[in-house]
């Protein structure tokens, strides 16, 4: 029930579920990265709200060029009969694996407004705080508030078509 309830129908569904958890990630964490990186001023902070908008659309795409290695992995890792809770951690950490993995590349040469090997020389260094905070901020931000959005979403749905289908009786 969870899963019918909770996670998206149709595509567009899925398009407002993604736009909602890029929206909330990309303003949480590029920020918080871009603070870890130059410094905790509003300067820094400043610097980065001019660049989210790409930042967002670099998102939005990789989100959907991940799609399908993201069900592949999730798909060895958890049976389909698991609960609704595992295949969410799943998902969500196989997703995240990725888009750390390119953002920390990409988002730095967007920050930078420069495409340069420095991110690529520091991925090791750099990658692991950045999964961690999109880890975390995906985990205990941005997907609870998608999936509670959903949950609404579908009982005013569902509300609709109950009372349709008795004015129809």
């Amino acid at each position: 029930m969870e899963f019918y309830m909770k996670l998206p129908r149709n595509k567009k569904e899925f398009t407002v579920f993604m736009l909602v958890i890029s929206f909330i990630s990309v303003n949480i964490i590029a920020p918080l990265i871009t603070c870890f990186e130059i410094g905790f001023q509003l300067s820094a902070w400043v610097e980065t709200i001019k660049v989210i908008p790409f930042i967002w659309l670099c998102v939005i795409a990789l989100v959907l060029l991940t799609y399908k290695p993201v069900e592949l992995m999730k798909g060895k890792i958890v049976a389909k009969d698991d609960s609704f809770n595992a295949h969410i951690i799943v998902d969500t950490l196989c997703t995240v694996l990725l888009m750390s993995m390119c953002m920390t590349v990409i988002g730095s040469w967007i920050g930078q407004r420069a495409v340069t090997l420095e991110p690529i020389q520091l991925f090791f260094y750099k990658w692991p705080r950045n999964f961690a905070i999109a880890f975390g901020v995906e985990t205990f931000i941005a997907q609870p508030i998608a999936r509670f959005i959903m949950l609404k979403m579908h009982q005013l749905q569902d509300k609709k078509l109950v009372s349709v289908e008795s004015e129809a009786v």
